[in-house]
């Protein structure tokens, strides 16, 4: 026993005379993001299209046709011209199927969309349009106090107010 009590003296003094050691970071950050979403169009002329399928058909006569498209022009869409179909022998089955889809003129009216205080006024005139109005900023607003306290306000339709208070300790 003599020869450890020494030995557990020393450990525990040295124990005892080493300093404490520690870090400490302290950490504060806060953000405001406002955002008002713009307006936008996307558009795509569509062409002219006619189809036809079908059996036991005919045209009714030498000078007829199916039906067939003319071709449009700068103010003008093409146009269908329509034929003239007969069975081609009676009392037998018979299919027939057609289809037609007008076209976008090539220079046709409008040719985007006006806004206004977000709201979309005019829109191509086009096969396909997709469309969505813009945000109105209206009253949005946003603060961040020294002490944290955030203060978000809404805006018009298309808003978005986002606020972040971030504090944070370290202990190394």
């Amino acid at each position: 026993m003599r020869r450890i009590f020494p030995l557990i003296m020393l450990l525990m003094t040295g124990a005892a005379v080493a300093p404490a050691r520690a870090d400490l970071t302290h950490r504060m950050t806060s953000s405001t993001q406002l955002q008002v979403n713009g307006a936008y169009t996307d558009a795509t002329r569509i062409g002219s299209t006619y189809t036809v399928s079908g059996s036991n058909i005919k045209v009714a006569s030498e000078n007829d046709h199916f039906a067939k498209l003319t071709a449009g022009t700068a103010t003008a869409a093409a146009t269908l011209d329509v034929g003239a179909y007969d069975i081609n022998t009676a009392g037998s089955a018979f299919t027939f199927s057609e289809s037609w889809t007008q076209g976008d003129v090539v220079n046709a009216i409008g040719s985007g969309a006006d806004v206004t205080s977000g709201v979309v006024a005019d829109l191509p005139a086009y096969g396909e349009v997709l469309t969505m109005s813009g945000g109105v900023a209206g009253s949005l607003a946003g603060t961040i106090t020294s002490a944290g306290v955030t203060t978000l306000t809404a805006g018009g339709a298309g808003t978005t107010a986002t606020g972040q208070f971030v504090t944070e300790i370290e202990l190394r």
